[in-house]
């Protein structure tokens, strides 16, 4: 056995000779410390798609959508067919060209605000109408309407007021139809109003009337008539004409016990039995188309 001398210098032979290594080591680098990075830059939100607010302003009128009973209502007055061309004017959200080409014709909305045109064409596209309904933007009062078959608006009275002179000079039997709004003392021709909805649920419409004032020759008479808009009186000889009106191209009057009915193509009118030429053309007046 070792005694207890030989021990005790055998802990201390270890113990110096931990100590030593101790010394003599060298302490592991801390690692280095990578400079600071700035984060990345958050990722923008994606863009929300336009929407429009009720009552948001104008260049003419305030913003306020149709409603779709009304919307339907003013098609079917003016017997929308595919081979109608529609004109909305103050179009927004697009809601009547779209309805339109969904029937089947072809339709141009024209609107003042870049936004509402983006909005429209979106809606046209999701609906899978694009190829018929398409939109401008631009002036109302300027837009080209010759080409038209149909109008649609809706807009305020005195806008309406303002459009009346260039709407009497588009093509007889052209129909316009507003949402809720008249054009004054020129009275609608048809109106329809529906319960499926809670405001802005009626709808009106004209047929634009050809022009018919002034003296015609009737065989050996001469037919004299005086026009206020669709609206036709007049005489036939010495015989006061009755239930005067035109439709379009089309006029209807009664003389007497007979009702004539033709159409009219600039100076002349042809009916069954009967035909007349223009001699004197009115001038014209403020109630006169």
């Amino acid at each position: 056995m070792m005694d207890v001398k030989q021990v005790a210098r055998g802990l201390v032979a270890v113990a110096f000779s931990l100590v030593a290594a101790g010394a003599s080591g060298q302490a592991a680098p801390a690692p280095a410390q990578s400079p600071t990075q700035a984060p990345a830059p958050a990722t923008p939100e994606a863009q929300k798609p336009y929407e429009p607010t009720v009552a948001q302003p104008g260049k003419d009128v305030v913003w306020v959508p149709t409603p779709q009973p009304t919307v339907d209502n003013m098609l079917a007055l003016t017997k929308l067919t595919p081979q109608d061309y529609l004109i909305d004017l103050g179009s927004g959200n697009g809601i009547t060209v779209i309805s339109a080409a969904k029937r089947g014709a072809r339709a141009l909305g024209v609107e003042f605000n870049p936004d509402m045109v983006a909005l429209a064409q979106r809606l046209a596209k999701e609906a899978g109408v694009a190829d018929r309904a398409t939109f401008v933007q631009g002036d109302l009062f300027e837009a080209d309407l010759s080409k038209a078959s149909v109008i649609t608006l809706f807009l305020l009275p005195s806008i309406n007021l303002r459009l009346r002179p260039s709407l009497l000079e588009l093509k007889p039997g052209t129909r316009i139809a507003s949402n809720t709004f008249d054009m004054g003392d020129w009275q609608p021709d048809a109106e329809a109003s529906s319960s499926a909805c809670t405001s802005w649920c009626k709808a009106l419409m004209w047929v634009v009337p050809a022009k018919v004032a002034g003296t015609w020759r009737v065989g050996d008479q001469t037919l004299t008539l005086t026009q206020q808009y669709q609206m036709v009186s007049g005489t036939l000889g010495s015989t006061p004409i009755a239930v005067g009106r035109m439709k379009g191209d089309v006029i209807t009057f009664t003389v007497g016990d007979r009702t004539y009915a033709g159409r009219v193509t600039g100076d002349t009118m042809t009916g069954s039995g009967w035909s007349a030429t223009r001699t004197a053309a009115a001038p014209a007046s403020p109630g006169r188309p």
